[in-house]
């Protein structure tokens, strides 16, 4: 069975998750998730989220 979880999901979890646990600050958390939305609107996008399409391609394949 096959399960598909979107990378923003994903990353906002694991932010909530470091957040709780008090690993991470309130204010690093914040320029964290503004470095992304930043970087989103970057010519630097485009390539990222093929790295990530790649990398979540390649998972399923690791154990065959």
């Amino acid at each position: 069975m096959a399960f598909s979880i979107s990378a923003l999901v994903f990353f906002g979890l694991l932010l909530a998750m470091l957040l709780r646990s008090k690993t991470v600050g309130f204010g690093a958390a914040t320029v964290a998730a503004l470095f992304g939305y930043y970087l989103s609107r970057t010519g630097a996008a485009a390539p990222i989220d093929q790295v990530m399409t790649a990398i979540s391609n390649a998972i399923p394949s690791i154990d065959k």
